[in-house]
């Protein structure tokens, strides 16, 4: 953890863009690592005592840019409405069913509708859920996704590339190779995000026949959420990049920045194509996505594409058949167009 911390120090000193001006308030950030099942390396505390390598870096990159003072918690009964009324963005790096009470995830979403708090998911954010029967959205819903399997583990070389032009993703630059643990999502529902980076599997050795979106963006309500699947390695943690995109979606989250959230259901789509023709092994892939017109069949087709995702075989010995004649299917129509 030592190096780790080292690392994050040399990071902050080289990420400097987005520094609040003096006339700033500073964003009162409530960072909740707790791991109820699977716990990552980066929320980990130390036997002896202290605090996770992430809980420093949070409050590190907070001191640094002076957008944001952090409190850390391992215990998600600590969210309280009492407590919120405090908090002006929630950050969570948590797994498993969390002891978050109705009346506490009600008080959430009200005060998140209201605008009133701001939500930032990192990486296993989508790893979480919890039974929730009350009024608004349950945790998944709101998140827009949840784990389902990831064949791109923490020692795979993966290449993300932005998906447009937002502010949020544009830390990384158009295009970023990464050693680092990606996620599939059930219960994604293209039309109510929008997509601002995906991984780019024209520079990926082990590639899918479907788009898998890494950052995302949505309203809820008058609110703002963020999520991106990156945040595994201690790497990533220790890349000015990464404090820097952290930042960004804190005042972004908080209303201090601008950047769109209307949802990109067309251009996911085109993702979609995209990611079938790679996979595909053919030729001029971004020239004949760009062809594409016919928005109807684009985003019909996709909704197909994504659905492989279903089918395709989690282990090699798996029987193929359904997936090779859904994929062969739509394969051809995409051919054909």
């Amino acid at each position: 953890m030592r190096i780790l911390l080292v690392l994050v120090a040399a990071a902050l000193s080289l990420a400097g863009a987005s520094v609040a001006t003096a006339a700033e308030k500073p964003i009162r950030l409530l960072y909740l690592d707790q791991s109820v099942g699977w716990r990552h390396r980066p929320v980990t505390r130390p036997e002896g005592g202290g605090l996770a390598p992430s809980e420093t870096a949070m409050i590190a990159i907070g001191k640094k840019s002076g957008a944001f003072t952090t409190e850390v918690t391992q215990d998600a009964r600590e969210i309280t409405p009492q407590r919120l009324e405090t908090v002006d963005v929630l950050v969570l790096y948590t797994t498993g069913a969390l002891p978050i009470s109705a009346e506490a995830w009600t008080a959430v979403q009200t005060r998140l509708a209201a605008g009133k708090l701001g939500f930032v998911g990192l990486h296993s954010a989508a790893d979480t859920g919890w039974d929730y029967a009350g009024p608004g959205l349950d945790y998944t819903t709101m998140l827009n996704g949840q784990f389902g399997g990831h064949p791109w583990t923490e020692e795979q070389k993966v290449r993300v590339k932005a998906l447009d032009n937002h502010p949020l993703a544009a830390p990384w630059g158009r295009s970023v190779d990464l050693v680092e643990e990606i996620y599939q999502y059930k219960r994604f529902d293209p039309a109510a995000v929008r997509v601002i980076q995906s991984l780019d599997f024209s520079g990926m050795p082990l590639k899918r026949p479907y788009a898998v979106p890494v950052s995302w963006v949505r309203s809820v309500g008058a609110g703002r959420l963020f999520f991106t699947n990156l945040g595994h390695n201690e790497t990533t943690w220790a890349d000015p990049r990464f404090a820097e995109q952290i930042v960004r979606a804190v005042r972004w989250t908080a209303w201090r920045a601008r950047g769109d959230a209307t949802p990109n259901p067309r251009e996911q789509a085109r993702d979609q194509v995209r990611a079938l023709l790679t996979y595909a092994g053919e030729a001029d892939v971004e020239a004949r996505v760009a062809r594409v017109k016919d928005e109807a069949w684009l985003l019909d087709v996709a909704g197909r594409i994504a659905a492989l995702r279903e089918v395709y075989p989690g282990k090699p010995e798996a029987d193929r058949t359904r997936f090779e004649a859904a994929y062969a299917a739509v394969l051809v129509e995409v051919r054909a167009r």
